[in-house]
């Protein structure tokens, strides 16, 4: 249900129930099919006007199902259960009232928009009047005294008028929320029900076409399709002027206008014999001596001169359509990928050679390039190897240099001990990190990594997984940021060693020389077969 509906449906109630109509208060709030605790405790109060205790206190029920902490629902349902002789609730719903007071006097409803406020006295004096109708004379006696020591106004003379009635053994009368004091909507929300026009009317103060005169607060005369012209006939009624000399513009709203170019006379000249005209889309101020009458004559030729005034007529062609490019006898078809055809890779795409049937093409950047092929090829026998650490470093190695002297190489750059550091790579396409083959198998050499001259590898300490076995590797979908000292924090596409599963949404993984707890929905499982469990 609409919120607009709800207080709609709502602040007519209320105004029903201030002219004391209480079935039609009681129909609009029935059409509520989303009521909250305010509505409901309202509903309440309509039925108690009415007498009808029973409907009251299933109203009452509904209001405390809704907000358990309203201590004012539990002062009104206490009432009417003592007046339908259901003492033992009473009793506990006078309790429960002044526990949710939390110590205080006094609770003010007005902020909620009952204009009523609940005293910690009456509350007491409701359970006296619920000992006084079971007959325990002694403990509603005590229940005032106690009420007539609390602080705080609207007593009056009531709490001494109960103890005297005490002590005549007379029934005391429980105490109600006043008829018609109900909860009220907003007064700022229940204004902003009505629709506002903000922004109003248009009018039309003057007209943009050059030669329509019409000025003045009335609605925007029809105008025809096409290009307006002056109504006038000849150089005497034109408003298109001709500049006899250039003139360059002295103040502020003046144009700049050449010699001879063709303006629009938008205004009379003032009594500086200054002329407002219209210019290359500008308005502006230039001398009315300089303005010579242009002569615009109607021609019925073909080719039609006319200087265009107004609204152009929209285009009655189409755009032409995008030529079809013939294929050449030169270019062949680029023959069909089959299953025996594999696809292009990252060295093959690297590594293209010339067609013999086209001649090289010799560009500005020709003798560069040409510098850098002798380059690669002196060092044809090297590879350029980046590593990932918490920094980054980079050394070129031989071709063929094993694994365990590019270990050496690496720690020695670092300044950490080969025992210590792991290597791993990315095979093409995956984003998985997988140790390099020396560490596994021996005789292994970097050429295996390499792809154009360049390797990738990430390098990892491994004092944190001395004791450790990893059970398999994910990769990270999204950052995630340290929540505490026993979390990961770790990137966006970094890998990371899983260690354990501490339960069904938290896992305990490696990353980074890091070993931490992370949420299991940060990262994902690239590979179930990839279960690295090796002991290290």
């Amino acid at each position: 249900m609409l919120y607009t509906e709800l207080l709609r449906l709502w602040d007519e109630s209320v105004q029903a129930m201030d002219t004391k109509d209480w079935d039609e208060a009681l129909a609009k709030l029935d059409q509520i099919s989303e009521p909250t605790s305010r509505t409901l405790f309202n509903a309440a109060s309509a039925h108690v006007s009415l007498g009808q205790l029973d409907l009251a206190l299933k109203a009452l029920d509904l209001t405390i199902a809704k907000d358990q902490r309203l201590s004012v629902a539990f002062f009104q349902r206490a009432a009417v259960t003592m007046q339908l002789d259901r003492l033992e609730e009473a009793l506990s719903d006078c309790i429960w009232a002044q526990k949710h007071m939390r110590g205080n006097m006094v609770i003010d409803y007005r902020q909620l928009g009952l204009r009523y406020k609940l005293y910690s006295w009456q509350v007491l004096y409701n359970a006296a009047a619920v000992y006084c109708r079971m007959g325990q004379w002694e403990q509603a006696r005590e229940v005032l005294l106690s009420a007539s020591q609390e602080r705080g106004g609207g007593r009056g003379g009531n709490v001494e008028l109960a103890l005297d009635s005490v002590l005549n053994e007379k029934v005391l009368a429980p105490l109600l929320v006043p008829e018609g004091v109900v909860f009220r909507p907003r007064k700022q929300e229940v204004e902003q029900l009505q629709q506002r026009d903000f922004l109003g009317k248009a009018k039309v103060i003057s007209s943009m076409i050059p030669n329509d005169d019409f000025g003045g607060f009335e609605p925007l005369r029809l105008q025809k399709p096409g290009f307006y012209q002056p109504t006038g006939e000849g150089a005497q009624d034109s408003r298109y002027m001709r500049m006899g000399f250039p003139y360059m513009a002295r103040g502020p709203g003046q144009l700049t206008v050449p010699g001879g170019a063709m303006v629009f006379l938008f205004g009379e000249e003032d009594r500086d014999g200054m002329a407002t005209v219209i210019f290359d889309g500008q308005r502006g101020l230039v001398p009315m001596s300089l303005l010579k009458t242009a002569d615009v004559k109607s021609s019925k030729s073909k080719k039609d001169n006319r200087v265009p005034s107004g609204i152009p007529l929209p285009p009655s062609l189409q755009p032409p359509t995008r030529p079809q490019s013939q294929p050449g006898p030169s270019a062949l078809p680029s023959p069909p990928l089959t299953s025996d055809t594999p696809p292009p890779s990252y060295t093959t795409a690297t590594n293209t050679t010339l067609s013999a049937s086209k001649p090289p093409k010799y560009t500005a950047n020709a003798a560069n390039q040409q510098d850098a092929n002798s380059a690669q090829a002196a060092e044809a026998g090297s590879v350029v190897v980046k590593v990932h650490y918490t920094y980054t470093v980079a050394l070129s190695v031989p071709l063929y240099t094993p694994y365990h002297e590019l270990r050496e190489q690496i720690a020695q750059k670092l300044g950490q001990p080969a025992s210590h550091l792991r290597l791993r790579y990315k095979k093409h396409g995956s984003r998985v990190l997988e140790p390099l083959g020396g560490e596994v198998e021996s005789g292994t050499c970097l050429q295996e990594v390499a792809e154009a001259g360049r390797a990738t590898l990430w390098c990892q300490t491994e004092d944190p997984l001395v004791t450790r076995t990893i059970l398999y590797q994910m990769v990270a979908l999204y950052d995630y940021t340290a929540q505490g000292t026993e979390d990961l924090e770790f990137s966006e596409g970094d890998t990371i060693d899983i260690l354990g599963e501490v339960n069904e949404e938290w896992l305990e993984g490696h990353c980074a020389g890091n070993v931490g707890i992370f949420p299991s929905c940060f990262a994902y499982r690239e590979n179930a077969n990839i279960t690295a469990s090796t002991e290290l």
